[in-house]
């Protein structure tokens, strides 16, 4: 999953601290949604991990409440959101390209998030994680709560075995993927991607989330 929407902004364009936002009240929907979606299908977890951030740890407990599943939710910090810089530095000529640029088409190991952590880097420290988990054999069922930027390294890699990122994989907030996974490297098949329970049809907004978050952040400068 991706985890439930946030605030990143105030009305005036300021940024609150990434690393501490909550869900706002549609993520809090989202997060029961996709609750009911599990539980209506007899979903059950053998694991749940998410990253640690506040958002991914509050979606994960309001998925298993709603499911009624007592498990303990795992941290793992390398699955954290690629890592923005400091929005102030980025000239208004970059501004676009440094919200948007890293999840269009076909990523360059090089193109960094918002003047911060490159593709490649989030990859370095996706990957070996996402092939730690796979080496385990204590679950059968994983729920994953994470970030819109990691899930695209996961779902990348899955869908084309090599180490390259796909930038337009959409990943709307509290969204679920489906990926089944074997015992060999190269086992592994996406089922589905970004299905959202809320509104499966997303017809709510034509932007991207980075194309909504830049808007947002630009009535600040």
């Amino acid at each position: 999953m991706r985890h439930g929407s946030v605030t990143y902004f105030d009305a005036s364009g300021k940024p609150f601290l990434p690393e501490t936002v909550p869900l706002n009240q549609q993520g809090c929907a989202q997060a029961s949604a996709a609750g009911r979606a599990f539980a209506a299908e007899g979903i059950q977890f053998d694991r749940v991990i998410v990253s640690g951030l506040p958002r991914t740890v509050e979606t994960a407990t309001r998925v298993l409440a709603v499911t009624g599943q007592g498990i303990d939710i795992e941290l793992w910090p390398e699955f954290e959101e690629i890592r923005g810089g400091r929005l102030s530095t980025i000239a208004d000529t970059d501004l676009k390209d440094a919200f948007t640029g890293a999840f269009e088409g076909m990523v360059g190991e090089d193109k960094r998030f918002l003047g911060g952590e490159s593709v490649g880097q989030l990859m370095d420290r996706i990957h070996p994680a996402v092939t730690r988990l796979r080496g385990q054999d204590d679950w059968d069922t994983a729920l994953l709560v994470l970030h819109g930027g990691v899930n695209c390294a996961i779902l990348s890699l899955a869908l084309t075995g090599q180490r390259m990122f796909l930038g337009g994989l959409s990943q709307t907030a509290g969204c679920i993927n489906a990926l089944d996974v074997g015992d060999a490297e190269a086992d592994w098949v996406v089922r589905f991607v970004n299905y959202s329970p809320p509104a499966p049809l997303q017809t709510e907004t034509r932007s991207t989330t980075m194309e909504q978050l830049y808007e947002q952040y630009r009535l600040s400068r």
